[in-house]
C-alpha cells in the first residue's frame, strides 16, 4: 500500500505535474486529463457501491471492486510514458483484463430484458449513481482516446467496457 506523508507537494504550482517515470508535463497534458477522469470514474463507482446498502450480491460487489482496482491500474498505465527500455516493466492494461470484463458484461446482459429505448437515468439513488458512473466512465474513455491519439498507448477499450458494466448494473437495478 502507498503511504503518503503529506497531501501536497507544491511541485505543481507552476502548472506542471509528474508522470510515473518522474518526468514532468503540463497539467493540461491529455494523459493527465485521462487519468484524472479515470480517477473520477473510480470515485463515482465507489459512490454507487456506497449507495447500494445491501442491494448487490457478493459477486456484483466483487466485480465492481475489481473494476475499481482495474481503474487504478488503468490510471497507472496512462501515467507511464511509452519507452523502448524500462528499468521495471510498467503495469499495462492487457487483453486478459478486457476479456474478463467482456465476459462479465455478457453474463449480466443475459439476465436483462431487451431494451426498446434509452433508459432515463434515475429510478433510485443507486441506479442514478450507477448512471452517473457510466457517464464519467464514458468521459474517461474519450479522454483516454485523446491521450492515445497523441502518445500511442492503448487502454481505451478497458474504459469502454467499464462503462458497459455501469450501464448494465444500472439497468439491472
Amino acid at each position: 500500500m502507498v503511504k503518503l506523508t503529506k497531501i501536497y507537494t507544491r511541485t505543481g504550482d507552476e502548472g506542471l505535474t509528474g508522470l510515473s517515470d518522474f518526468s514532468r508535463t503540463r497539467k493540461t497534458d491529455p494523459r493527465i486529463e485521462a487519468y484524472a477522469d479515470v480517477d473520477e470514474a473510480n470515485s463515482a463507482i465507489g459512490v454507487a457501491v456506497a449507495l447500494a446498502h445491501g442491494e448487490f450480491d457478493a459477486e456484483t460487489l466483487a466485480l465492481l471492486s475489481q473494476i475499481q482496482n482495474d481503474l487504478f491500474d488503468l490510471g497507472a498505465d496512462l501515467s507511464n510514458p511509452l519507452n523502448e527500455h524500462y528499468e521495471y516493466e510498467p503495469l499495462r492494461v492487457d487483453a486478459i483484463w478486457i476479456d474478463a470484463l467482456e465476459e462479465a458484461i455478457d453474463k449480466y446482459n443475459k439476465q436483462l430484458e431487451k431494451l426498446d429505448s434509452f433508459i432515463l437515468p434515475g429510478g433510485s439513488g443507486l441506479a442514478a449513481g450507477l448512471h452517473l458512473a457510466r457517464t464519467v466512465v464514458r468521459r474517461a474513455e474519450r479522454a483516454t482516446w485523446h491521450a492515445i491519439e497523441k502518445y500511442g498507448t492503448d487502454p481505451a477499450k478497458k474504459g469502454n467496457n467499464n462503462g458497459g458494466v455501469s450501464v448494465l448494473a444500472a439497468k439491472y437495478l
